[in-house]
Formats: C-alpha cells, sequence, structure tokens
C-alpha cells in the first residue's frame, strides 16, 4: 500500500465519521481493506498534522490541522497523484473522475484553496466538476492536475 493512497484513505475516513482513537482509526482502515501497524498509523497521522479537536457537538475528534495554503496545496497534490484517474476540459470546465469515495474529500480541499482559476465545484461519488472563469483557467487547471497525476493511476485524458 503506498503512503499517499493511505493517507488519502486516511483522510477520507475522518472526513467522514468522527473518528476519537487509533485503535477507532485502524478498525475503519482495515475495514476498508487496509490494514496497518500503530507505529505507521501514529507516522501518518503527525505527517498529515492530524489533531484531535472538539466538533461541533463538543466532542473531541480526529481532525487535519489547517496551518495555511502551503500545506493545503501539498495535500491536494498527494490526494490527485493517490487518487485521479481521467482529467477532461471542456471548454471552461474540467470533470476530473477518481477513485470511488475520493471525489467529495478532494473538491473539499480544492474549495478551501479559493484558487483563482476555479469558480466552483461540483462533486459527486467518483467524479469531480469544475467551473473555472475562462478557458485558459480551465486549461491551467487541467494542466495541474495532469503534472500530479500519478500516471500508472491514469486512465486517460482528453483535450
Amino acid at each position: 500500500m503506498k503512503k499517499d493512497v493511505r493517507q488519502a484513505k486516511i483522510e477520507q475516513i475522518i472526513n467522514q465519521y468522527t473518528i476519537t482513537t487509533q485503535e477507532e482509526l485502524m478498525e475503519k482502515l482495515k475495514l476498508s481493506g487496509i490494514n496497518v501497524t500503530q507505529a505507521t498509523l501514529s507516522r501518518d497521522i503527525r505527517e498529515m498534522q492530524i489533531v484531535k479537536q472538539p466538533d461541533s457537538s463538543g466532542n473531541s475528534r480526529y481532525m487535519i490541522f489547517k496551518s495555511g495554503n502551503q500545506n493545503e496545496l501539498e495535500r491536494m497534490y498527494r490526494m490527485i497523484n493517490g487518487t485521479v484517474t481521467e482529467v477532461r476540459q471542456i471548454e471552461f470546465i474540467n470533470v476530473i473522475h477518481t477513485q470511488p469515495s475520493y471525489a467529495n474529500p478532494l473538491a473539499a480541499v480544492i474549495d478551501d484553496l479559493h484558487m483563482d482559476d476555479v469558480a466552483g465545484t461540483l462533486a459527486g461519488y467518483d467524479t469531480i466538476v469544475t467551473f473555472c472563469p475562462s478557458v485558459k483557467s480551465a486549461e491551467n487547471i487541467k494542466n495541474l492536475f495532469l503534472k500530479h497525476s500519478n500516471p500508472d493511476l491514469l486512465v486517460s485524458s482528453v483535450d
């Protein structure tokens, strides 16, 4: 299991579920087909800057610490590399396919970055649509995704 893919799954799990302990996180990973040691999980938590914080209900849970755009950009690049399977530009729109269940977490990161070349996103189970202010902006986003995509996962790219 590649670290980027494992960490993308960890991020997806903590965004989707209320996880309060490493044991809970290990169990969710195991249910997803990812077996990980406690030492590896601790290292991932540290690298990903996952912290325990109170949620809106006041319960303590794991969350990714957001400390600025550079960290968010790096996280987006890792997620692109570990999950994107196809990028297609249609005028000022990009249709981005991901592995199942990864579209929403990746779109959330794109939204959090407030990128000038992205006016908005729409995400489903395995597809993200980015709406861009111009054809040139859409081309910039397409090129960014292609640059950071894993060639082994990329099925195709259509212009």
